[in-house]
């Protein structure tokens, strides 16, 4: 295949996609599914199965200026405080839900900042949901964390609760952009919060970096990408920066004429891919890196891969219920929502009901294209054979997959049993995978393809 050309022609740089974290996007989530029907859909989730959980906090001392994340900024403790009670009352709200028996696979605290509570905040949220949902045997419980918002103490209670693994958010370390993007955390404050980290146990870590931030240079790419090297995380998301001002107003504090163009973007990915493969990581997806024994290489290399909010999972249960404002849960039967506002949630919770406010009820069609997304997303392939095993019929599978093929004629190769996107063609993927989504792909939040 040509470069740079060729995946120009088929819109990498100037295409607007999804990151496909979910089928269909939230910008399609209606009305029509409410509380009523999230009790229903948590009712059936059935005696003695596993669910995953992620409880979202919105809060942060600070707001970086990049970050398009729901999350409001308070400078004092009160607001986490009366937010934990709710959380603490939508928990066991959730347990009058749930058959008996059912364990957690899966807990996620992400946000915001979750590590904005105190140690006998973070022990008082951990006993509510294992009072409600106890956490299975051999079960990841992982968390945010930020270098500026966390000590001795704190990790103490989160190590107490059971932590496995943790998070922490890089973005980069060239002290220049963390002043244009609102996030002062240098690399040695980093590397103390990974080293107590690791010093409670706590050897699995993730790190998010980021690429197509004002400033950034091939250069300065490979000094952060080093620096991260050295902290020898287990996983990383190496993110594109989603510049997206009219949804989130703080981004207009960026110089736009600073930000790098389409092309450089792409540079800048590969500058990192190629560091972070040459330093021994598998590449999972379109933009995560893992060690090999990590679980999500095992994952790819069995095929139970699969990809979520929070980007790549190896993670196998059904039901993903998600708790706290704007957060988003996903059943078997569809997506369902909380209120995006803070004030309407706290209020619908405190008034005694799920904070349920839209979501999306799946069709049959919806499950098919969605897992076919699923798989170029994961796989960079899809099977006719794996598509159909979930329901849908032969030549509708192939009737799909053939036009995917004929649109990207000369980038994705096509056999009796499916089609492959070649790795020379991989950054192509979201924009590949936009060709098996059929909805309108006119609402906004999508962002750019590299």
């Amino acid at each position: 295949m040509e470069t740079t050309a060729q995946l120009a022609r088929h819109g990498l740089f100037d295409a607007r996609v999804p990151r496909y974290t979910s089928y269909p996007t939230a910008p399609h989530f209606a009305g029509g599914v409410d509380g009523t029907r999230f009790t229903d859909w948590l009712r059936a989730i059935p005696e003695n199965g596993q669910v995953s959980l992620y409880i979202h906090v919105p809060f942060c001392r600070r707001l970086c200026w990049f970050c398009a994340c729901r999350t409001q900024g308070t400078s004092s403790a009160e607001p986490v405080r009366a937010y934990l009670e709710v959380l603490k009352t939508e928990i066991a709200m959730l347990g009058r839900h749930l058959a008996p028996g059912v364990r957690l696979s899966r807990m996620h605290w992400g946000g915001g900042t979750p590590t904005l509570m105190d140690a006998g905040q973070m022990a008082e949220l951990a006993e509510a949901v294992e009072t409600v949902v106890p956490m299975a045997p051999g079960a990841e419980f992982s968390v945010e964390i930020d270098p500026n918002e966390i000590d001795e103490a704190r990790l103490d209670a989160l190590a107490a609760a059971g932590m496995t693994r943790a998070s922490i958010g890089v973005q980069d370390f060239d002290p220049e952009i963390q002043k244009v993007i609102g996030r002062d955390q240098s690399y040695e404050l980093t590397a103390r919060a990974v080293e107590m980290i690791r010093a409670r146990g706590i050897d699995s870590l993730n790190a998010d970096i980021l690429f197509g931030l004002p400033h950034q240079s091939d250069e300065r790419m490979a000094s952060s990408v080093q620096k991260l090297l050295s902290l020898s995380p287990d996983r990383v998301a190496l993110y594109g920066y989603a510049h997206v001002p009219w949804m989130a107003k703080r981004q207009s504090l960026l110089p736009t004429d600073a930000l790098p163009t389409p092309e450089q973007r792409l540079g800048l990915f590969e500058t990192a891919r190629r560091l972070f493969c040459w330093d021994g990581y598998d590449e999972i997806g379109i933009d995560h890196f893992a060690r090999p024994g990590d679980g999500l290489a095992h994952a790819l290399a069995e095929g139970r891969l699969r990809r979520n909010f929070q980007g790549y999972t190896d993670d196998t249960a059904t039901a993903l219920v998600g708790l706290g404002a704007s957060s988003i849960s996903r059943f078997p039967q569809g997506y369902a929502q909380n209120a995006s506002a803070t004030s309407a949630y706290i209020r619908d919770v405190r008034e005694g009901r799920f904070a349920t406010a839209r979501g999306h009820v799946f069709s049959k069609e919806d499950l098919w294209r969605g897992r076919i997304i699923e798989q170029l997303m994961c796989e960079f392939r899809c099977d006719i054979a794996q598509i159909a095993a979930v329901g849908a019929r032969p030549d509708w599978v192939r009737s799909v997959l053939s036009g995917i093929a004929a649109r990207f004629s000369g980038v994705v190769t096509q056999s009796s049993t499916g089609i492959q996107i070649p790795p020379e063609a991989r950054p192509l993927t979201r924009v590949i995978a936009r060709a098996a989504d059929a909805y309108d792909l006119s609402r906004a939040g999508h962002s750019s393809a590299i």
